[in-house]
């Protein structure tokens, strides 16, 4: 296989969602124009994220959208001979009631290929979404995909799983604040930013994996996003990155290469103990 052109995307998205597929379509236009075959959107990239993590009543939050309605499919169609993954607020009455998903959503042009409902969620988050009950791998043109969303990040069993249901490729898509507290003027200082990328590498080089983290950027609400999208491979290095502001980061990857370099000596999957484990070893 040829090596994989991919892009993790640092932007900002409202609740206007004709504003947000505008901003939508011009960067997969880009990423097309630079040959990229696997782009990450943002966390509630289609509708925007929440105001504050407070629970705060008074805000309505994004629009919920049906994983079958015309957005998606909007979506896909743009994605066209590409695979595009984006976050969004995801309409569950089909479950029963009116819950409401933070979800990630992979598309091509063939139409929906993946869909991950958040599973872990922060501080007053559950106020505004239920959760999500699992994760799995899927296949795709550009190889096997696990996806999470944010928080999900910070647990890594989350990743485990996805990496021994035989993910090759992570994609992490956040809306990840600054710290709440003792804020740095700086981001790039910021305590939640280096745990953000903290996360990135220990997620890809514990279970040597390519990594894509697409990030919100800029402020929404009380909120204000750390950007530093980026691509991690196997190794737990950085290969490309945005920084804090808006941005794209690309590179290229020769994905089934990388993971057999990577494991070939040191293999942390094949070389799992998970009988000495206990429970979190069966669980993962």
């Amino acid at each position: 296989m040829s090596a994989l052109r991919m892009a993790a995307v640092s932007a900002g998205f409202g609740r206007d969602l004709d504003e947000d597929f505008a901003i939508v379509e011009r960067l997969v236009k880009e990423a097309r124009n630079a040959d990229v075959r696997l782009l990450a959107l943002p966390e509630a990239c289609l509708g925007g994220y929440l105001l504050s993590l407070d629970g705060d009543a008074a805000d309505a939050g994004p629009p919920p959208l049906a994983v079958d309605g015309p957005e998606i499919r909007r979506l896909a169609a743009l994605a066209g001979d590409m695979v595009v993954v984006a976050g969004y607020c995801e309409d569950g009455c089909e479950d029963g009631g009116d819950a409401r998903y933070n979800s990630v959503v992979c598309v091509s042009g063939d139409g929906v290929l993946g869909n991950h409902r958040k599973v872990h969620q922060p501080l007053g988050e559950n106020a505004s979404y239920a959760s999500g009950d699992g994760f799995r791998a899927f296949d795709t043109p550009v190889g096997r995909i696990g996806m999470m969303i944010c928080y999900d990040k910070a647990f890594p069993e989350s990743a485990r799983a996805l990496a021994l249901d035989g993910a090759q490729i992570g994609v992490c898509v956040s809306a990840w604040p600054g710290s709440r507290t003792n804020a740095a003027a700086d981001l790039e200082r910021d305590r939640w930013k280096r745990r953000f990328d903290l996360f990135d590498r220990a997620r890809a080089l514990e279970n040597q994996i390519v990594w894509l983290s697409a990030n919100q950027a800029g402020t929404f609400g009380s909120l204000r996003f750390v950007g530093s999208a980026k691509v991690v491979d196997p190794g737990g290095e950085i290969v490309a990155a945005t920084g804090v502001g808006p941005g794209v980061a690309v590179t290229e990857i020769d994905v089934p290469r990388a993971l057999e370099t990577a494991r070939r000596s040191m293999g942390h999957l094949r070389d799992r103990r998970p009988e000495t484990y206990g429970t979190a070893g069966h669980a993962a």
